[in-house]
């Protein structure tokens, strides 16, 4: 058995709501959460970075980890947004957990599933014997344009997964991806803040992405939407997921826990693991999750979950978290991004 031993996350305390950003810019903020299904989003504040967060996120995983954390061996971070350009931000997260150097360290990119395509990595490290333990991390401060779509969207958090064979919570059952050259969003050296292409970020690249990697999942698991009690997708906004999980066949209430983009924003790499570790919430010890993620470039990857008896040794609130916030206006929000 391989799969998740525990887990963590982090969500700043600090909202911006999608009605303070469209006043600013005299627009209807009812037309805009009516078209996105976002109300507010979560904001890193000045002294806060993708870093500072995984390093939250994972010492909360590590809480709950029931071995040494010497025995981990591997760390991926998985960001759009890391610290440097140039210098591994994993190291400096190793280093921060006090982790000995005999580990294996690696940044990941890939939109926003690096970290998915960084625990996939990982575990063919621990399946093929080469390590117990590994930590893998999603974190991103992000951010758009001022005046831009992705303005109302572009969130910050972090989730941290630390994986293993040893009392695992979430197993992995399997998994599959689907990829292609598809440049529906970029951003070149150099240039701050994203472009995208608009509509063409959705059927072609989103839903075709998705819709590919969980066909040709259930067709190698001969799994069926009916059979999950839970299903978690990407998040960019509250539109996108609903509509790819109704077109493969799952049903509102196997999505409707994972659906936390309405008030926490698209935390990019992290936005997905947010929508399964609400889920872990609740979850019970064999329930089956469908999992998949999005990374713009482009890619998915899809995942077969099962939860098993040790998930309640770490389980953590998520919903807590979400109600400990502030709300700030948007000097303030341009002032913690950096922009002013």
């Amino acid at each position: 058995m391989i799969g998740i031993v525990s887990y963590g996350f982090y969500l700043p305390i600090w909202r911006i709501t999608t009605k303070e950003i469209a006043s600013v810019w005299g627009k209807n903020y009812l037309e805009i959460e009516k078209s996105l299904l976002v109300k507010e989003k979560t904001v890193a504040s000045v002294d806060e970075d993708s870093l500072t967060m995984a390093f939250e996120s994972s010492s909360l995983a590590l809480k709950n980890f029931p071995d040494k954390k010497e025995k981990i061996k591997f760390v991926f971070f998985g960001s759009e947004t890391p610290p440097y350009a140039v210098n591994p931000t994993s190291t400096i997260l190793a280093e921060f957990l006090g982790l000995k150097n005999d580990y294996l360290a690696n940044d990941h990119q890939f939109a926003c599933k690096a970290a998915t395509g960084a625990l996939i990595s990982g575990l063919g490290l621990i399946k093929g014997g080469v390590f117990d333990y590994g930590l893998v991390v999603a974190s991103d401060k992000a951010t758009g344009k001022p005046h831009d779509a992705l303005e109302y969207t572009a969130a910050s958090g972090s989730v941290a997964l630390i994986i293993g064979k040893n009392n695992v919570a979430l197993e992995i059952i399997n998994q599959q991806s689907f990829s292609s050259d598809t440049p529906d969003f970029w951003r070149r050296e150099g240039i701050r803040h994203p472009s995208h292409g608009g509509r063409f970020t959705g059927k072609p690249s989103y839903f075709y992405h998705i819709h590919q990697a969980a066909k040709l999942l259930f067709e190698k698991t001969k799994l069926k939407p009916k059979d999950f009690n839970y299903a978690v997708f990407h998040m960019p906004n509250g539109k996108f997921p609903q509509e790819v999980a109704f077109g493969l066949g799952f049903e509102k209430k196997q999505i409707e826990k994972s659906l936390v983009v309405s008030y926490l924003g698209n935390s990019y790499t992290a936005s997905a693991l947010m929508g399964l570790v609400s889920v872990l919430e609740e979850a019970k010890s064999d329930d089956l999750i469908f999992f998949c993620s999005y990374g713009s470039g482009a890619g998915s990857d899809a995942f077969v979950f099962r939860a098993t008896k040790y998930l309640e040794k770490v389980r953590l609130s998520f919903r807590s978290s979400i109600e400990n916030k502030k709300y700030i206006d948007y000097s303030t929000y341009l002032k913690f991004m950096g922009m002013i």
